[in-house]
């Protein structure tokens, strides 16, 4: 299994006790009403006026934009942030900050094979800039370049050891390569390090550090650390879906409707239109499940062919609700061609299961699993194209593997109940 080194020291419940303390550090003035990047944006146009020449305040507008596109989930932002970097390449044409801003917003707008290259180029450019490297590892872990993205990584912890941005993104990557609690240990150290100024950096943190106490069914620790993050950033897209998510897993479903409908309102993208048209069925809200999803499909297939889409939430959504398997797999055709890392991978391979090809269905959820990746969903899936495959004891393995992983996940009951049956049948046949 790879690995991203790192020294660490904090583990366990004594990570989470930290992590609470700290989120509860006073807010400075100004902070409530002003984020983070829309504080770094202000101060920038007032840079921009004092000296209208200085492509560099340009460069950083288009990355304060880019951040707060981030805050908000308001792709619009990017567009802006894109009109900034032509002022800037207008005064200074080519100039390297300004190229290294450019892959920024394309990696914020899911442009990733693009992003890549260009991430190549300023890297042999200027071979020891620690963000270049960066780039490097997002883009190739969207792509599923796993080995190069890990040695990008690497690169970052060498050159400047414990620095934030190679923390964030070793922890990434030890959460593909199944190593959830390294995973928790190195963002428990980028949060100790970074700035209480930085709010939403610190959200995020606390908000992704949930997400992995989620996916292993600690759902308690989870809400805990949500609720640290929605005390520093109120109303967080990315926490609201994720306490969604816990209070799923508490079987408390008109509570994550609710929370889904506010983050939909703040983010109106076709994938959270989706988790929230699933949402409303389990609270048993059926007529408006279906407008939901309805309208779902109908905005996801606007975007489609755009690199930012809901390719893989129109690929379950045919699979598993529209039960039109042929269109699952065009579309999921179309997108392995673009990215082939393990989500994607899974998608497809579902696709795959659902029009019959279950052979070629096995190769590609058995190339997923070889990353290493601890998803209760992909080993659930796993479970199932094993069963329809005939080998009845690597479906046995794969579903017992997803309820230890997750026993609360949202897959949990299927796999249960599949998994008594397969035990049945097996201690009927001795």
């Amino acid at each position: 299994m790879p690995t991203v080194r790192v020294t660490v020291t904090m583990k366990g419940s004594i990570v989470l006790a930290a992590l609470l303390f700290l989120s509860a550090s006073p807010v400075i003035a100004g902070e409530a009403a002003f984020s983070p990047a829309e504080q770094r944006i202000a101060w920038v146009r007032k840079a921009i006026e004092a000296n209208p020449k200085d492509h560099q305040a340009y460069n950083e507008l288009a990355i304060s934009l880019a951040r707060r596109a981030r805050e908000t989930s308001d792709t619009a932002f990017y567009d802006r942030a894109g009109e900034a970097l032509k002022e800037s390449f207008r005064i200074a044409p080519n100039n390297f900050e300004g190229r290294k801003a450019g892959v920024w917003l394309l990696l914020g707008r899911h442009e990733f094979a693009q992003a890549l290259e260009e991430a190549r180029k300023l890297n042999r450019y200027a071979p020891d800039d620690l963000m270049v490297y960066g780039f490097l590892v997002d883009a190739n872990a969207e792509l599923g370049n796993y080995q190069e993205a890990e040695e990008a990584a690497q690169w970052m912890l060498d050159l400047r050891p414990g620095n934030i941005p190679g923390l964030t993104r070793a922890a990434y990557l030890r959460e593909i390569f199944g190593d959830i609690d390294g995973a928790v240990e190195l963002l428990d150290t980028a949060y100790r390090r970074t700035q209480p100024t930085e709010t939403e950096d610190r959200a995020w943190l606390l908000t992704h550090l949930a997400h992995l106490r989620l996916s292993a069914g600690k759902t308690d620790e989870a809400e805990k650390l949500l609720d640290g993050a929605l005390a520093l950033f109120p109303g967080y897209h990315y926490a609201l879906a994720n306490l969604a998510k816990v209070r799923s897993a508490q079987q408390r479903f008109p509570e994550a409707v609710e929370l889904l409908r506010q983050r939909y309102r703040a983010a109106p993208h076709p994938e959270n239109l989706f988790d929230l048209a699933e949402a409303l069925g389990l609270a048993g809200s059926l007529k408006e499940s279906k407008a939901a999803f309805a309208e779902f499909e109908q905005k996801a297939r606007q975007e489609m062919n755009g690199a930012d889409n809901a390719n893989r939430e129109l690929i379950f959504y045919y699979t598993d609700h529209a039960r039109r398997p042929a269109e699952a797999l065009r579309i999921g055709r179309a997108e392995i061609a673009r990215r082939r890392d393990v989500h994607t991978l899974d998608a497809y391979a579902w696709a795959l299961s659902a029009t019959g090809d279950q052979t070629e269905a096995h190769r590609q959820i058995e190339t997923a699993l070889a990353v290493g990746v601890l998803d209760a969903k992909i080993l659930y899936h796993a479970g199932v194209i094993a069963f329809r495959t005939n080998d009845r004891n690597a479906a046995m393995r794969h579903l017992q593997r997803s309820l230890e992983v997750n026993p609360s996940s949202e897959v949990a009951d299927s796999a249960r109940k599949m998994l008594a049956r397969l035990q049945r049948r097996k201690g009927n046949q001795t």
